[in-house]
């Protein structure tokens, strides 16, 4: 079944059955876009298919990683991708919208993972070079407008005035808007006012998101 240009996998299992054998013959290129780090394989199917490229990637060879920002959500996933950063891994993390994860290896075999499902998560696999041609495209300008995992967390704070870290921290705090209002001592319309301010500020699209963002930028809350 290795001609077919597309064919589907059902579960970690088949994948790494019938789509290992890519891992272990890259050459020069690894790419991978996801929202997060638990998007597709298990832990243990990420593994073996990760040592598989290690095992088998020859010198010059270039492995570049394209997250979203709430990859970052947790401190245990920032280490992670500061050890894969160690050992020679290109991070970084674009506000675009990304899928579930698109892997491209060498611009010949792209894998897309669906779903995660009852059954398994299913995955598309392709050797179709028009297809591959197409998302590699995406793939190159949206790493060029993303920002490199060190710059992201570590990139200018936004300046937020006394009212701005005081909706913050009320954000934070779990109340409901009419409680932090009243906490504040400014109506309703006024503090759901600040909160949109705080949030086009943060450049965050929800409110978890704004608490997420101020997080990774040290800002208290």
């Amino acid at each position: 079944m290795r001609s077919e240009k597309v064919f589907s996998v059902r579960g970690d299992a088949e994948l790494i059955e019938r789509a290992g054998h890519f891992f272990e013959s890259t050459r020069s290129e690894f790419l991978c876009a996801a929202r997060d780090l638990d998007t597709w394989a298990q832990p243990a199917a990420r593994t073996a298919l990760s040592s598989r490229v290690r095992g088998s990637a020859p010198a010059g060879f270039t492995s570049s990683k394209l997250l979203s920002p709430v990859a970052l959500a947790d401190e245990g996933a920032r280490a992670h991708l500061r050890q894969v950063r160690r050992e020679g891994t290109l991070v970084r993390i674009s506000g675009s919208l990304l899928p579930h994860e698109t892997i491209l290896i060498d611009r010949r075999v792209m894998i897309l993972a669906g779903r995660d499902a009852p059954g398994g998560r299913e995955y598309t696999v392709t050797t179709s070079k028009s297809l591959i041609d197409g998302v590699h495209s995406l793939w190159e300008a949206i790493w060029a407008g993303a920002a490199d995992f060190d710059t992201y967390l570590r990139g200018d704070v936004p300046h937020l005035d006394t009212d701005s870290r005081t909706v913050l921290e009320a954000l934070g705090s779990g109340l409901t808007d009419a409680s932090a209002a009243r906490r504040l001592g400014v109506s309703l319309r006024t503090y759901r006012r600040r909160v949109a301010e705080l949030m086009t500020t943060l450049e965050a699209d929800s409110r978890f998101q704004a608490g997420l963002r101020a997080g990774e930028l040290g800002l208290p809350r």
